[in-house]
């Protein structure tokens, strides 16, 4: 092909890229690639062409805007943690605390009543999981229902049960948070139940050691997703002077976020499940580890940290949002 008909019949792509940005990274990319591949055309043709010189120059500057993309979608990851989702938590620390108080009522509801009639643990959890439980600890391992399948496929099972569930409490919440309120009461009484086995035993405090290794992070992910599902309900039944449908949006706007910043949680309190959890005889030095720097990271991060966040963007407007 002659370079003047290779120009002519590329120029209105090319300038289309030099005008116009690229509506979305896949359209940038796409574009990077054909003069990547228009170049590799020009130097086999018409090396040392100004035709060259010109699809070079363009192909270094759509790479130089790709890069620029990147790390401000990588800084744009880091205020969200940093920022973004603190705040966000901090904005709703009276509905996160409200479904904490729910959660730590019912789960000493769940342990009363569980002690007094022991058949509630057999009906929430039934006769084939309670029976092993108790011959587990009738043969000194008290808490091997941990031990067993594959490390990885429970950590990825659990994993994937554990945040379709939180979604449910979240989405569940447009109901005016009742369907919420119900699933999070259901959830502390079964926990309730379950300490009550073990502490019925004399295993109370090797309860708290060895299933908060994961249940530390699981059980606060669960109690803020369900704060995000009341700050759904709540938006809607309470807009306060701002218009029924924007609160809803504002609300919905919030839900979602703070969903997306457990996701993580909900990742690594599987993994501690699958795989560490079950380590409580081998290694009770790591899993008495994680539990603790499991419950500091909670309270940090999900309060201590959000609230001088907050107080400190009342006093300032240093923080880039």
């Amino acid at each position: 092909m002659r370079e003047a008909l290779f120009i002519k019949k590329n120029k209105d792509r090319w300038l289309k890229n030099q005008t116009e940005p690229a509506e979305s990274p896949d359209d940038m990319a796409s574009a990077f690639t054909q003069l990547v591949d228009d170049l590799a055309y020009a130097k086999t043709f018409y090396a040392n062409s100004k035709t060259e010189a010109f699809l070079n120059k363009e192909a270094a500057r759509v790479y130089l805007d790709i890069y620029r993309n990147r790390k401000e979608e990588s800084s744009r990851l880091v205020r969200f943690w940093k920022y973004e989702l603190p705040l966000s938590i901090a904005k709703h620390h009276k509905t996160v605390f409200f479904a904490f108080l729910v959660f730590v009522v019912f789960f000493l509801l769940g342990m009363l009543v569980s002690k007094q009639n022991p058949d509630v643990i057999v009906s929430m959890f039934g006769h084939s999981y309670v029976n092993k439980t108790l011959e587990n600890i009738e043969n000194g391992n008290p808490f091997g229902i941990y031990e067993g399948g594959n490390p990885l496929l429970s950590w990825l099972g659990i994993m994937i049960n554990n945040i379709k569930v939180a979604f449910v409490f979240f989405v569940s919440g447009i109901f005016c948070g009742l369907p919420t309120l119900y699933k999070l009461t259901e959830t502390a009484v079964m926990v309730g139940c379950f300490d009550q086995l073990f502490a019925s035993h004399g295993l109370g405090i090797q309860f708290w050691l060895v299933v908060f290794v994961h249940g530390a992070l699981e059980i606060t992910a669960i109690i803020i997703a369900s704060a995000a599902g009341f700050v759904l309900g709540k938006s809607f039944l309470f807009p306060g002077t701002k218009n029924r449908m924007d609160a809803f949006r504002e609300g919905a706007k919030d839900g979602v976020k703070i969903m997306i910043g457990i996701i993580p949680v909900f990742v690594i309190a599987a993994f501690f499940e699958g795989l560490i959890t079950r380590l409580y005889n081998d290694a009770s030095w790591l899993t008495t580890f994680v539990t603790t720097a499991s419950a500091t990271f909670v309270v940090w991060y999900f309060i201590i940290y959000p609230i001088r966040l907050s107080k400190k963007k009342t006093t300032s407007s240093t923080i880039p949002l």
